[in-house]
């Protein structure tokens, strides 16, 4: 097989045999979620949500390949953490770790109980109450962005200005039904570890996981986690580089909350999830993905969209862990 690296021509039948797979593995997966449902009484899900699959991928030469629907926008929703992490990390650097762990929480993204145990503190930035605490830091920094504007601006920068779109459903559905946003801020302030009012930590929080992309925008903006390397001739500061590395590093230990583990063991690329149904992955100094599917898995991650990246991961041989074939 041609290298994938060198000849971006031989990209695209590998996205195309991905779509394929994924499309053939529906059926079984839909099943497989429909009798979890049962079991833990929940709502089934969608089939038509297992019939939807996206994906793209930048490359490191600065070239964008997709397959499936990945002209499909979807509301990145917590995917944007990692976006808020790079404003924060470059406007306050390593103090901003006084604030926050970069442990896997072992409890659910939005456990305010995990918040009482440790006081306060967040576990990593990438649980609902690390990013409150990181959209403090970002209503701290003001400038001309706009305290609720930081990330959009960030994303607008590495898309050459083009204007991000927010999802009204979510602006209004995150105002509206808050309130455990909102405990887990009035927890953390009870400790000392919040510094803005709620409702403006709340609007910027909301803000950046309403942004709208598609799967070939969202593997654009995922760039300037590839290009970490200052000596490979790309235009990227040392520190740029470094923070690169921590988020990265964040990503591949918290990115997909509790099922962080299992998509390490099958994937092998640091990532991140939305309950929008995206996940953007890295494999680093080589491309930036994005995939995307709307069913959630119990863990809160796409079914489909973490075949397929496990499937691509195969078929490239990208993985942080080492090389398969040679």
């Amino acid at each position: 097989m041609n290298n994938p690296l060198q000849d971006t021509q031989a990209l695209k039948p590998i996205l195309e045999e991905v779509v394929e797979d994924v499309r053939n593995a529906a059926p079984g997966i839909y099943e497989k979620a429909v009798r979890q449902a049962e079991e833990c009484d929940r709502p089934p899900p969608k089939k038509a949500d297992f019939e939807k699959f996206g994906i793209a991928v930048y490359t490191r030469m600065g070239e964008l390949v997709s397959a499936g629907n990945a002209g499909v926008g979807f509301p990145i929703q917590s995917i944007s953490k990692v976006f808020a992490l790079e404003v924060a990390l470059e406007a306050v650097g390593e103090k901003l770790w006084k604030r926050m762990g970069r442990e896997p929480s072992g409890d659910p993204f939005n456990s305010i109980i995990d918040l009482e145990r440790d006081r306060g503190i967040p576990r990593n930035p990438f649980i609902n109450a690390g990013a409150l605490v990181v959209c403090d830091i970002l209503v701290g920094i003001g400038g001309n962005a706009g305290p609720n504007r930081h990330v959009v601006k960030l994303l607008e920068n590495l898309l050459e200005d083009r204007t991000i779109d927010l999802d009204k459903t979510v602006l209004e559905s995150d105002r509206t039904g808050g309130d455990l946003n909102r405990s887990l801020m009035y927890m953390a302030r009870h400790y000392g570890n919040l510094n803005h009012p709620v409702e403006k930590v709340l609007d910027a929080y909301i803000h950046q996981c309403a942004i709208t992309l598609d799967c070939r925008g969202l593997a654009k903006v995922g760039c300037f986690l590839m290009l970490d390397d200052p000596d490979d001739g790309d235009e990227v500061t040392v520190a740029a580089a470094r923070r690169a590395r921590r988020i990265l590093a964040v990503m591949m230990l918290c990115g997909q909350y509790d099922g962080s583990g299992d998509f390490a063991y099958r994937v092998g690329l640091p990532a991140k999830s939305g309950v929008g149904g995206g996940i953007l992955a890295i494999a680093p100094h080589r491309a930036s993905i994005a995939v995307w599917s709307p069913a959630l898995d119990p863990m809160g991650n796409s079914w489909l969209g973490t075949l397929g990246l496990e499937l691509l991961s195969k078929k490239t041989d990208w993985s942080v862990f080492g090389r398969a074939r040679h």
